[in-house]
């Protein structure tokens, strides 16, 4: 691949996104590069691309100022070239290292993400899907990124289209189902391992993939420990930032749509608010819950083990 065809590759993905208005201008030519501006509702950012024999093509996001464009720009190009290829000078866009299968192209792959864990309020989801090079492609064009850098209304969109091109697996733990489980096991990194555990074993039964990758939340014996013997076979690579990783980000939106829409049925049932995350206002929102149904019925709708309860 050379610096011209990356270009391509990136114009080609930009265009594509449905939902943004992107305008790529023509690339000029530069010592040792290329680069060219990507303008989105009248903001412009520059994004270089080099290539040299001893480093090979690499690609400068450091003039891209703000998140979400550097998350589509990387979506399309860890969907065009392995990751070892590329560097990200003086940005925040952290390319992972060497040495990964996950991000080899051609690789299919099981990505395996969560949410809700950091809420007090709502279920803990797990979600996983299955794609393999002609997946990730489509995936790229969707304009697939992480979750946290997307729209509720984005991500639903998203979710729906997931789900009609690539196999995926979506497990909930309401909130009374979580309460059980965490006094049972007693740790959160356990829980989330054997929730990652149950949604690699369906989708290995149901793709037979032989690659995984998820966040690291933990050592990645505990995932493994909690795998079927039918799916112990499996590569299974952790690391900080999956959701880098375009499988990894369409298993995020998965699970973040599944916390949504839970949480919506949750404030429809009890008729009030529930804020997300673990703040005074999720504080205020679980004392009208207790004065209106009682403290027993926590369990309900709150995660029981967190600090927050001892405040209500």
């Amino acid at each position: 691949m050379s610096k011209y065809d990356l270009y391509n590759i990136l114009k080609e993905g930009l265009l594509n996104q449905l939902e943004y208005d992107f305008q790529v201008d023509p690339y000029q030519e530069i010592n040792y590069g290329i680069q060219f501006d990507v303008i989105d509702s009248g903001k412009k950012s520059k994004v270089r691309i080099y290539e040299s024999k001893k480093k090979g093509i690499t690609l400068d996001l450091s003039q891209v100022k703000y998140e979400e464009l550097k998350a589509v720009i990387y979506n399309i190009n860890s969907s065009g070239t392995s990751h070892k290829q590329v560097s990200s000078t003086n940005t925040k866009t952290n390319i992972p290292s060497k040495g990964f299968v996950s991000d080899q192209i051609k690789t299919p792959l099981i990505g395996v993400d969560e949410s809700g864990k950091g809420d007090y309020f709502g279920p803990l989801v797990v979600a996983g899907v299955y794609a393999d090079e002609n997946l990730k492609q489509q995936l790229m064009l969707l304009g697939v990124a992480d979750s946290k850098v997307l729209t509720d209304v984005k991500i639903a969109k998203l979710a729906e289209q997931i789900k009609v091109i690539c196999q995926y697996k979506i497990l909930i733990f309401d909130n009374e189902k979580y309460n059980i489980a965490y006094h049972k096991i007693g740790n959160l990194n356990l829980l989330l391992a054997a929730g990652h555990a149950k949604v690699i074993d369906e989708l290995v039964q149901k793709t037979g993939a032989e690659v995984a990758l998820s966040d690291q939340f933990g050592d990645e014996k505990l995932i493994k420990g909690c795998l079927r013997e039918t799916s112990k076979h499996i590569i299974l690579e952790q690391r900080p930032r999956a959701e880098q990783n375009v499988v990894v980000a369409a298993a995020s939106i998965l699970a973040r749509d599944a916390f949504v829409k839970e949480m919506g049925h949750l404030e429809e049932k009890y008729g009030q608010s529930f804020p997300k995350g673990a703040s005074n206002q999720t504080i205020e929102a679980g004392k009208k819950f207790v004065r209106q149904y009682g403290k027993n019925r926590l369990n309900e709708v709150g995660k029981l083990h967190f600090k927050t309860t001892d405040n209500l």
